[in-house]
């Protein structure tokens, strides 16, 4: 089993209390096993359970453990790629429904979140990309037209206009996403396991899956100490799919590079100093070589985020880089502290977009969600509910074989250093 360092993550601190869950103890039989307890896995199986379906999510830690846990909370359209990139790659039939169900997944969060009362500090005002000099200005202004073409409401902003929406110094102008905006992650998590459970859906955590066996045209699952019978098996593990070595279809991770990503929030800022960073409350990141992000949270606590790992050599660089920026981002900040502190796991593709796979017999997953995980997760996981039960045609993506990158390793490790090694000096003078 993989293990990491336990660090103070504020979304375990605020979110409210998950609903009551534990480990598998006895046999089942059910229609659809749902691997992983994340955004896609709890949306496939608060759908599936909605179509009267019997879902059994088998989460090896606890509802959000991964990337919906430690998340930035942005609720973003679209994919990181941008819109006329994506159609050169998958083609424009393929790559218009894409953009269009992805386009749309911001809609679909809030429209779960109102239907089920979910708590998760939801705010839909847009995100803002920032543009860093004057190749971010094209960047922003490229992306403005290419969704502009397709009838998105997003607006390429002067310098003057970012600097009123953030109260932030040093950028050059921001790419304002009207469909976007910002929720408390696992809050949400949480809040779609609570819908998933009163649906009939029916969840297990610190329930790992050690094994898995082709019985006629069932699978024997080995999910903890017992066993779990299913005809249908949905694999939501994405880049956490590697937490216990011998979990078997991890074949996908082996296509993922691991992007590091830190987070720290401060304590909650004075009123009148809060009032001034992002007024209404928009969330924001980058186009900095090393991207960093920064955002509210209903506290008035100030999160900021980049690449790297906290772990024990790089937590102090990357602790000290965190307090340099807001300080010179917010120069009337005063004095703060930070209260909070943890890092998370990005799965990155050599494409830039997700992937859909059959890993063996009626056993299919998507993943590679390059750091967009909440709307893709959700829409997918709708999507995966349909496929399972028959429509084929639900996942806006076609099959592929999994293509091992044999350089993840590699870059992965480059990321961390690499990101160590400019916070290190970065806005030091």
């Amino acid at each position: 089993m993989a293990t990491e360092r336990t660090l103070p993550n504020l979304w375990h601190a605020t979110a409210p209390a998950a609903p009551e869950t534990g480990p598998l103890s006895h046999d089942l039989t059910t229609d659809v096993a749902i691997i992983g307890g994340g955004f896609t896995g709890l949306s496939a199986a608060l759908h599936l359970a909605e179509k009267g379906v019997k879902a059994t999510v088998i989460e090896a830690r606890m509802i959000g453990f991964g990337g919906s846990g430690r998340n930035v909370g942005l609720v973003n359209a679209g994919m990181w790629v941008k819109p006329d990139d994506l159609i050169s790659t998958l083609g424009a039939e393929a790559g218009n429904r894409l953009l269009t169900e992805l386009g749309d997944g911001p809609s679909m969060v809030y429209a779960l979140v109102e239907k089920h009362g979910i708590a998760c500090e939801a705010v839909r005002n847009g995100t803002l990309h920032m543009a860093v000099g004057s190749e971010g200005v094209t960047e922003i202004r490229d992306r403005e037209a290419q969704w502009q073409k397709r009838g998105a409401p997003v607006e390429a902003l002067s310098a003057e206009r970012a600097h009123a929406l953030t109260g932030a110094e040093g950028f050059s102008g921001a790419l304002l996403d009207r469909r976007a905006g910002t929720i408390q992650p696992l809050a949400y998590a949480r809040g779609l396991a609570r819908a998933a459970l009163a649906a009939g859906a029916e969840i297990y955590t610190d329930t790992p899956l050690t094994g898995a066996e082709r019985k006629g045209d069932s699978w024997v699952l080995k999910a903890g100490n017992n066993v779990v019978r299913a005809k249908q098996v949905i694999l939501a593990t994405n880049a956490y799919g590697g937490l216990f070595a011998e979990s078997p279809w991890q074949a996908h991770t082996r296509e993922l590079t691991i992007l590091p990503y830190f987070q720290f929030a401060t304590n909650p800022l004075p009123d009148a100093v809060a009032a001034r960073i992002l007024p209404e409350r928009q969330g924001t990141w980058d186009t900095g070589l090393v991207m960093t992000s920064f955002r509210m949270d209903q506290q008035n606590r100030l999160i900021f985020g980049s690449i790297g790992r906290l772990d024990a050599i790089a937590e102090g660089t990357h602790r000290a880089f965190a307090a340099r920026s807001l300080r010179k981002l917010f120069p009337f900040l005063g004095d703060f502290r930070f209260e909070y502190w943890w890092d998370g796991r990005i799965g990155m593709t050599t494409n830039n977009l997700p992937a859909m796979h059959t890993l063996a017999p009626n056993v299919v997953s998507v993943s590679g969600y390059n750091g967009r995980g909440i709307a893709p997760g959700t829409v997918f996981g709708r999507a995966l509910a349909s496929h399972v039960t028959g429509e084929t045609s639900a996942i806006p993506l076609a099959e592929t074989p999994v293509t091992p990158d044999t350089w993840r390793g590699v870059k992965s490790a480059f990321y961390h250093a690499g990101a160590q090694a400019k916070h290190f000096i970065d806005r030091r003078f």
